[in-house]
């Protein structure tokens, strides 16, 4: 939710979608019900298809929007917020989450990304994922994305949480213990896990909670998810190196993705239309993250010795002067393209 901008709401129609058919009916109301029981006797469905109104005062300036909820608009979680969700304190108990639902997201099978060109599910052999989130999922998947190499595709999500198959309004309420990822697919033999590693961290304040900027709510907290030991060792390693460098406590979740399993699986791909977002005509460039200005400290200097080899940077100090994350969100602004190795 947007702290500085007050909106003024009128829902002025509230139906089903054509989307609704990926709600199984039964699981679908009990969904439905806990999502939006007792907030409005208007609204019926999680998957909302509505005209929007809204006045935006930002700054002392005015601005008038007006669309349709199934765009995607970042103000979809400001609504939900209004209606009573956005789970802003605690992390709510799996027992208490949305039930969810069998069916995958629809239209992400065969999805290609819109920059890389390559398929958004698919993971080619020898190649590997890394899991995370730090804020609004428009930013921090693009700045992994212009990584100018070894990166097969990126993608958005809902992640850790306990709700199978969420949409983002569910998302967005709290109810369902997800927080917005990304997920990347590399090729660890041209790019380290340990340079996707340090542009998480760089690239937001771990040490902000429930929330990430003017983004509040659990659906906003920072989290690393690891795969195998290697990662969980590294991820933990440099938290320790950067808690100190910024003097604050570190709030990242860390956590093995295997814990996940038995609410469906670590990960669920987002719409489509939240993928590669913000390399799309008519996009909002909106960003959320707080960069601290602060640099990792040399990996030798944190690293576990038998670790140090496999993992050692593939990205030279010349790219993070040049192209690292800068305080505040700048990444929002850059080209979409991948960043050239004759930038730097």
């Amino acid at each position: 939710m947007v702290a500085m901008r007050r909106y003024y709401v009128t829902l002025s129609s509230i139906a089903t979608p054509a989307a609704a058919a990926f709600l199984p009916s039964r699981q679908g109301d009990l969904n439905q019900q806990k999502l939006f029981g007792g907030l409005s006797s208007k609204v019926s469905t999680p998957f909302l298809s509505a005209t929007v109104g809204v006045t935006s005062r930002i700054r002392g300036g005015t601005e008038s929007i007006r669309g349709n909820l199934n765009q995607p608009l970042r103000m979809i979680g400001s609504i939900l917020d209004l209606l009573g969700g956005g789970g802003k304190g605690e992390l709510i108990d799996p027992e208490k989450a949305l039930p969810g639902r069998q069916q995958k997201m629809p239209n992400i099978s065969g999805l290609k990304h819109y920059v890389l060109g390559n398929d958004l599910e698919e993971v080619p052999e020898g190649y590997k994922v890394a899991i995370f989130a730090n804020g609004c999922f428009w930013g921090s998947e693009k700045g992994i994305w212009r990584l100018p190499f070894g990166i097969h595709s990126t993608a958005v999500g809902y992640c850790a949480g306990f709700t199978p198959n969420p949409s983002y309004e569910e998302a967005c309420s709290g109810l369902t213990g997800h927080t917005e990822g990304v997920r990347v697919v590399y090729d660890p033999s041209k790019i380290s896990f340990v340079d996707i590693l340090r542009w998480f961290w760089e690239a937001h304040d771990p040490c902000s909670g429930m929330g990430q900027g003017n983004d509040r709510g659990t659906q906003y907290r920072s989290g690393f998810y690891y795969f195998d030991d290697d990662q969980k060792r590294l991820i933990e390693a440099s938290k320790t190196a950067y808690e100190q460098q910024l003097g604050r406590t570190i709030t990242t979740e860390i956590a093995d993705a295997s814990d996940y399993e038995k609410y469906g699986g670590i990960w669920f791909f987002a719409e489509p239309y939240h993928q590669q977002y913000l390399s799309k005509p008519g996009s909002r460039p909106y960003c959320s993250a707080q960069p601290q200005g602060v640099s990792l400290a040399d990996f030798n200097t944190w690293a576990p010795d038998n670790l140090k080899e496999e993992y050692s940077p593939k990205l030279p100090e010349s790219f993070w002067k040049k192209h690292g994350p800068k305080r505040g969100c700048s990444v929002v602004q850059e080209p979409n393209e991948p960043i050239s190795v004759d930038s730097y």
